[in-house]
This record gives structure tokens, sequence and C-alpha cells, in this order.
């Protein structure tokens, strides 16, 4: 049996779809179509339910994707061994969230190309969850993201919770009423958050349904430094990184609210495959250059 089969049986399996594994792989449907039978055959097994929609494992494929994973890494492992010993080249395929893009990826793209000038980057952006399926699914080497403290990354992706910070609910200067508040008190104003999907908002509206209050959306739009700008103006409520708030232009029109039952933390976190070869260094190097410019 060959290893390019298995892998694409692994990539159907963990996509649910022909389509997306030969996108992932960067192959047609057809080969990828082709691969799976021919592991099939070579197997003497039907490992895929084809009447199913999406497409699910057989119980047999089932316990053969579960071999065929750590095959895969064991085979991943042989190729570091090999590769650690060669200058990184190629492309280092890096994920970020908007919301730290602007912050980070100057700075860390520029250390990268100064300390491995063969390197070229490419730069992906999207939410956190989104960012760990594309790793899943072998299209990406690295990515930071911001997630809870304790995060479980899933099985085959390397994690490091790089900084620690609170996040602060903000508001513009000057119409803090009072020196502490409840989260219900914050119900009338309203919010100015990312759409649907970001962490940030998912934590608050989770605060918010544990006291029996629903979440009362503004405006929504990406982007840190043009949803700081709105609050300054007026626009609502504002909930940042407090290393962001500190680095945008717009602090000094803004005034944190002490929000006394609502005190929430967020991680930066680096993750990767678990076998990087020689992309290990710059990946090191892309998780310290982002760490430090968040935290300054």
């Amino acid at each position: 049996m060959k290893i390019d089969d298995m892998d694409a049986f692994v990539a159907v399996i963990r996509c649910q779809s022909t389509n997306l594994a030969a996108e992932a792989l960067q192959l047609t449907q057809p080969a990828i179509t082709r691969r799976v039978q021919n592991f099939e055959e070579d197997l003497g097994a039907t490992l895929l339910d084809r009447n199913t929609k999406p497409l699910k494992p057989t119980p047999m494929g089932l316990r053969v994707y579960e071999q065929c994973k750590a095959i895969l890494r064991e085979i991943d492992a042989l190729r570091e061994l090999v590769a650690n010993d060669g200058a990184p080249s190629g492309t280092l395929r890096l994920g970020v969230p908007q919301t730290l893009g602007d912050v980070v990826l100057l700075d860390a793209l520029a250390r990268i190309r100064e300390a491995y000038p063969p390197l070229r980057t490419q730069v992906s952006s999207g939410w956190g969850s989104s960012l760990i399926a594309r790793m899943e699914n072998g299209e990406l080497d690295a990515a930071a993201a911001l997630f809870p403290p304790g995060k479980i990354f899933p099985e085959g992706i390397a994690s490091q919770s790089i900084a620690r910070m609170p996040l602060k609910v903000v508001a513009a200067k000057g119409s803090a009423s009072k020196r502490s508040y409840k989260l219900k008190d914050c119900y009338t104003r309203g919010w100015v958050l990312n759409p649907d999907g970001c962490g940030f908002r998912a934590g608050l509206q989770r605060a918010l349904s544990e006291q029996g209050l629903s979440l009362s959306i503004n405006l929504e739009t990406f982007g840190t430094e043009l949803q700081l700008g709105l609050v300054a103006n007026g626009q609502g409520l504002g909930l940042v990184p407090e290393p962001l708030l500190l680095a945008s232009r717009h602090r000094d029109e803004l005034e944190v609210l002490n929000v006394s039952d609502f005190k929430p933390q967020v991680d930066l976190w680096l993750f990767h495959p678990r076998y990087l070869g020689n992309l290990q260094g710059p990946v090191e190097l892309f998780g310290e250059v982002a760490g430090h410019r968040l935290l300054g």
C-alpha cells in the first residue's frame, strides 16, 4: 500500500468530503477518489459508507483511520529527523485572526525574513477555530490565536500558551457614571463586537446567558481599531484584550469599566502540527515576536 493513498483516506475522513480533501491536498477530486479506492483494494475492505452525506467511515474504516493517523505521525517524525539538518526553505504558512494581524504581523514577518532569507511566508486570516481546522487539513504550518486558558487542542497539534491577558470592557471617555458596574447595568448600552464566531463574543454571551440576559449588539464589524473608534464615538461598549487597548490610537478617548461580575482572561496560543521539521526555528521565532508585540 502507498503512503499517498493512506494520506488521501485520512483527509477524506477528516474533511468528510472528497472535494474538501482534494483542496486540502491540492489534488483533483478524481485523484482523491482513485487513491481511496486503491487503498481499499490493497486492504481488501470497504472503508467508506458511500450512502451517507457527509461521508462517514464504516466500522472497519474507523479502526483503520485511527491506525493510519498513528502511522502517518511516525512517518512525519521520520521526515522531521532528516529535515532538521537542512536550512528552512520553501513556504511557511501562518495563520492569525484579524484581531491580531495588525499588531503582530509586520514585525513577525520582518524578523522571519531577516533570519531565514530563503523562506517565503504566506498568511491566512480567520477565527481561531477555523485556523485549527485548516491545520488539521494540512493547510497551515503554524498559527497564533486567542483562546481561553486551558484550551484543549486536537490530537496531532502541539500548542503553547505564550501570553495571558485580561479582557477589558471599554466605553467612550466620560460616559461612565459609576465606579463599578455589573453586566446587567451594561445591557441597555449595547455592544460593538466582531460578528458571530468570535471567541470574545461567545464568552460574553455565555456570561450574560448565565444571568438570564441576552446580548444586545449595536454594531458588528471586524478589526479592533475600527471597533474601538466606534466605541470612542459613543456607539456602545467594546470588549478588547488589554494589550490591544494600550496599543490603540483611541486609548485616550476610552475608559475601562470595572464590571465586577465579568473578569474574563484570554491566552495567546501558538499552535502547529506536532512535527515541523526544519520549520521549527521559524515557527518559534514567530511565536516569540507575536508574544513580545502583544505584551509590549
